[in-house]
């Protein structure tokens, strides 16, 4: 019987490495050629940030942030173990990984069969975990609601791209695949195929900073790459993800996966800190269930808060909205110096809820 469970994540790489590295984008920031000098001293930044940053040189702040985060895909774990989805469908975002100069898609379907993916690459075995610096995921994929979804979605007037195997060279891009492996995060198994349903969030920044760095490296262009899809665009077509697995006989988990606003991305602020003002704003909209009004988000309000990731969360938003969710449990870990907040939220189908 069809029935659809809804889950908002993050895919931060931070969280898969270790605590000792976990300011490494501030750090990298910090060495930047760009950043003006005076902001290279702490007693420049905002208070909040400065006594943050005191903790972590104490040692205590990333456990601290670490444990609440997890605590956070422990509870979505546990919705997504109840609901025993016959697949996963992630919306994630793409960091010049599949998407390149040979092509760049708006949205992107992928029916996979399965695939074998490099967690490790950078970090070695500084992982949360441990394990080896070669260790293969394989994750296996759902190729006939990929289809279904593809289709679904042309009937109702999407172009949508699909393709039955990934370009990257490391298998899935680490939107999809980071989000797994923090579902997983005390290792117990995650069983469910996933379809990954790639979101172009970077948009204006997808080739320019190459990953998202090069303008903080000064290696990038400065040059924007045309526009990713709008709010109102990747909000309709979550609506439309809705009713085409509503329409089907599975049950699935539509997963966002992305921080918020990301430090990096966050021009205004010197690449330094996010813009938690917004964030907080997006996320009292998402605890009170107004979700409709991302809609109404531009692209624009998007770039200037470093939120381009959240469009993810703007698709899963259009799903539960054409559903008529709201949340039943949400959570915001916020941060000035681990990059992005991390946002957690659970929409459980209402049978489910009964049967609780």
């Amino acid at each position: 019987m069809a029935d659809i469970l809804g889950l908002g994540v993050t895919h931060s790489p931070l969280l898969l490495g270790t605590d000792q590295r976990m300011a490494g984008i501030l750090e990298r920031v910090l060495r930047s050629p760009r950043l003006p000098d005076h902001l290279r001293e702490p007693c420049s930044w905002p208070a909040p940030m400065r006594r943050e940053w005191d903790e972590h040189r104490a040692g205590r702040a990333a456990p601290a942030h670490r444990q609440r985060s997890i605590e956070g895909f422990r509870a979505a774990r546990t919705a997504l173990v109840a609901f025993n989805p016959d697949f996963i469908v992630i919306f994630g975002d793409d960091q010049y990984e599949n998407f390149r100069e040979d092509g760049v898609a708006a949205f992107g379907v992928f029916a996979l069969d399965e695939i074998e993916s490099r967690p490790y690459v950078r970090t070695g075995t500084a992982n949360a975990w441990s394990e080896p610096a070669d260790t293969v995921i394989k994750t296996k994929g759902h190729p006939a609601g990929g289809r279904h979804l593809a289709k679904a979605l042309t009937e109702q007037g999407f172009d949508i791209n699909w393709a039955y195997r990934m370009r990257y060279e490391n298998g899935l891009p680490h939107a999809f695949l980071n989000a797994l492996l923090l579902l997983d995060y005390d290792r117990e198994g995650l069983p469910w195929p996933v379809v990954p349903f790639h979101v172009n969030c970077y948009g204006s920044s997808t080739i320019s900073k190459r990953g998202a760095f090069a303008h903080i490296d000064g290696t990038g262009s400065d040059e924007p790459d045309p526009p990713g899809p709008s709010p109102a665009r990747c909000f309709a077509i979550g609506a439309a993800t809705a009713h085409a697995f509503a329409a089907s006989p599975w049950r699935v988990a539509l997963v966002a996966s992305s921080s918020w606003s990301h430090a990096f991305l966050t021009g205004k602020h010197h690449y330094l800190y996010p813009d938690l003002e917004s964030d907080r704003s997006r996320f009292d909209e998402l605890r009170d269930g107004r979700l409709s009004r991302w809609k109404n988000l531009s692209t624009a309000q998007l770039e200037d808060a470093g939120q381009q990731e959240l469009l993810n969360w703007v698709c899963l938003a259009g799903a539960m909205d054409a559903l008529g969710r709201k949340p039943d449990w949400v959570d915001f870990v916020e941060t000035y110096i681990f990059a992005a907040p991390k946002v957690f939220a659970v929409f459980t189908p209402p049978l489910a809820r009964a049967a609780e």
